[in-house]
């Protein structure tokens, strides 16, 4: 005779539904990383690239970011349950078991890497699937947890995008491709340590040597100052190299006195409400620079 009760197990599936899954993904961040692939491939040509690489291209560089993401949910399960805006996760309540988020994230990597070898390029392919195991693995497995330079070290992986866009388009490595991971690079660390010293009880309660928690705020605003100026010279590059022109030197130079303003502003006076601002305005900055670039590119063609 069946219970009239169900088991914990069957109740939390009843719950389970897309949303869970698509949450594991981190749409947010994996949008923000497609915008900057799109932009690589828009820039690798003076034209338009073909429909099936715009939309393969970032199909398989979008699941693969996504299957990365849902492995951080599940190594960081317990930091999760302790800080306020991750809680939440599906990992961190049990609403999703870990295995079946990591069988989750296998499928989503091997439908990415079969889409980028079969319709994109190999190149593209394993400078993909390194990009996962930069962030799912050397980042969050070991970086994060082992040096207050974790941002620094990890920022690579998640600077490549605009590198994945471009060679999905030519198929081969360029310069000027480099240069928008270098400025992606740079801006890493001022945008994330401001998070972090708006959240640095949380990570310090988790056990996350974030710069603010091991060396202080007030460190970590010099040196959020410093990258700053750091990425507005970096974010001239493409003018000095030819690869942009007038529109995007303006454009460079209004964005970055804006992200200087708001570094200094932090530094001077440790607020952590202009840490916050900081954080929300360095990703409008990232995305309004990228913009301009890309109307420049047209604008001289």
């Amino acid at each position: 005779m069946p219970s009239s009760t169900s088991s914990p197990t069957a109740r939390g599936l009843d719950k389970l539904s897309w949303r869970d899954f698509l949450e594991l993904t981190k749409p947010r961040v994996v949008a923000l990383m497609i915008l900057t692939s799109v932009i690589g491939m828009l820039l690798a040509t003076p034209g338009l690239p073909s429909w099936s690489v715009l939309l393969f291209g970032n199909l398989g560089i979008a699941l693969l970011a996504g299957a990365a993401a849902v492995v951080n949910h599940v190594v960081d399960q317990k930091i999760d349950t302790v800080m306020a805006r991750t809680r939440k996760r599906p990992v961190a309540t049990g609403r999703i078991a870990p295995l079946d988020a990591l069988l989750f994230a296998t499928s989503l990597a091997l439908a990415g890497m079969l889409v980028l070898v079969w319709q994109v390029n190999l190149l593209t392919a394993w400078l993909t699937l390194a990009s996962l195991v930069g962030y799912a693995g050397v980042y969050t497995l070991f970086l994060k947890r082992a040096t207050p330079q974790n941002i620094v070290i990890g920022g690579l992986a998640g600077a490549m995008p605009p590198l994945l866009g471009w060679t999905s388009v030519t198929g081969q490595v360029d310069g000027h491709a480099l240069l928008l991971v270098l400025i992606i690079f740079a801006w890493t660390p001022p945008h994330f340590w401001a998070l972090a010293i708006h959240r640095k009880e949380e990570y310090a309660q988790a056990g996350i040597p974030m710069l603010p928690v091991t060396h202080g705020n007030r460190y970590t605003e010099l040196h959020i100052l410093l990258y700053t100026l750091m990425l507005l010279a970096v974010s001239l590059l493409p003018f000095v190299t030819g690869m942009s022109g007038t529109l995007y030197l303006v454009g460079a130079l209004a964005l970055g006195a804006r992200f200087l303003h708001y570094a200094v502003r932090l530094w001077r006076g440790d607020d952590r409400r202009v840490a916050l601002a900081t954080f929300k305005y360095s990703i409008s900055y990232l995305m309004v620079l990228f913009v301009v670039l890309l109307v420049d590119h047209y604008a001289r063609y």
